[in-house]
């Protein structure tokens, strides 16, 4: 029996493929992909803004069923077959000092060069991405059991709820009753309203761009939002004031892309001592006055990836379905599909969705 899956031999080239199914041992297992959701990295890849040396499967937040597995494995992940797992982007050694310090993302042995949805598929057994009907799990891979009740396609959330978790209230310590700014209203900016919210924040703005954002920002009030800004119409400096009666947000996450602007505006919002988390990459070059963060006291703050506690939180609020998550503007493509979806995503045609997700197994 072989799997099916798409190979990204150039930009904008995927290609479908046949691989033999591995063999499992003792420490590996194989996952059935029922659902792999896309984000920036996805069409960045697909696009070549990401450039690649090599041809490999991407998908990068696979959700999946354990199909084999290895008695190692099982034990070591608390999984066995039949189970519904979320996998995580990076691989752990759990020897090396980051891995045991619990920033695994620098692992020695893997780290950012050694990734699901971006290793080539010259390394055996080349199931290395969720672009596929099957991926292969590695010994030193993390996974988390999905729990029942959550739909794979939702489950996909995941990710980018575990970067909200991690970024909006780990990296800063967001603390109840804090002020918080989340500068875009996307899958990441909702998601950190949510991980904020769940965090006891009273008072939280989310700030969008233009006429596409503005059914975001709508989603983002049923989020919980108590503010939502228009940057290009409103100000929203002054907005925070009149919410809070003078103060400014205690905490700043900007999960803005290609939006140099967003950061100044970061500076703005944040209150003397206050945190500015930077999660969203620039794109180009940023002009601002240094001097405020000296005279401000501001505290910044990069943050790259995801951890274990976060996903495992993210799990627990999409299981509680305290939010609408199910109800998100969200397109869903099979394997024939997904180049169109990826495009959408990059704004190249349509509207993009808040929620994009390949269905591996659908080949339409």
């Amino acid at each position: 029996m072989n799997a099916s899956a798409l190979v990204l031999e150039e930009p904008r080239r995927l290609v479908p493929r046949e691989f033999s199914l591995p063999d499992i041992g003792e420490d590996d297992a194989l996952l059935l992909v029922e659902a792999c959701g896309l984000c920036g990295t996805d069409h960045e890849q697909y696009t070549g803004v990401l450039p690649t040396a090599y041809a490999f499967i991407p998908g990068h937040e696979s959700v999946g069923v354990i199909e084999r597995i290895g008695r190692g494995a099982a034990a070591r992940w608390g999984v066995g077959e039949g189970d519904r797992v979320a996998v995580e982007v990076f691989l752990s050694c759990r020897e090396c000092e980051p891995c045991r310090a619990g920033s695994y993302q620098r692992c020695v042995r893997h780290g950012l060069r050694d990734m699901y949805g971006y290793i080539t598929v010259d390394k055996a057994p080349s199931l290395w991405g969720g672009y596929a009907t099957h991926q292969y799990l590695a010994p030193d891979s993390i996974v988390h059991k999905v729990p029942d009740a959550l739909d794979p396609v939702v489950a996909t959330l995941f990710n980018p709820l575990g970067a909200g978790v991690r970024w909006g209230v780990t990296v800063p310590q967001t603390k109840p009753g804090d002020v918080v700014a989340i500068l875009g209203p996307g899958i990441r900016g909702l998601s950190a309203l949510v991980a904020v919210k769940e965090a006891g924040a009273s008072c939280v703005l989310v700030t969008g761009a233009g006429a596409n954002d503005a059914p975001r920002l709508a989603m983002a009030k049923r989020f919980g939002a108590d503010i939502v800004i228009d940057v290009t119409t409103d100000d929203p400096v002054k907005a925070l004031r009149e919410a809070t009666g003078g103060p400014l947000a205690h905490v700043v996450i900007d999960v803005t892309a290609k939006a140099p602007a967003a950061f100044v505006q970061a500076l703005s919002l944040v209150r003397h001592g206050g945190t500015v988390v930077v999660a969203g990459t620039r794109g180009a070059n940023v002009e601002f006055w240094p001097d405020l963060i000296v005279y401000k006291e501001i505290r910044i703050l990069g943050t790259l990836g995801v951890d274990s506690p976060a996903y495992r939180r993210a799990l627990e609020i999409l299981a509680s379905g305290a939010y609408p998550f199910e109800d998100l503007p969200r397109a869903v493509a099979g394997r024939g599909g997904v180049s169109g979806l990826i495009e959408t995503m990059a704004g190249e045609r349509g509207t993009p969705p808040v929620h994009g997700v390949l269905s591996p197994q659908d080949t339409s």
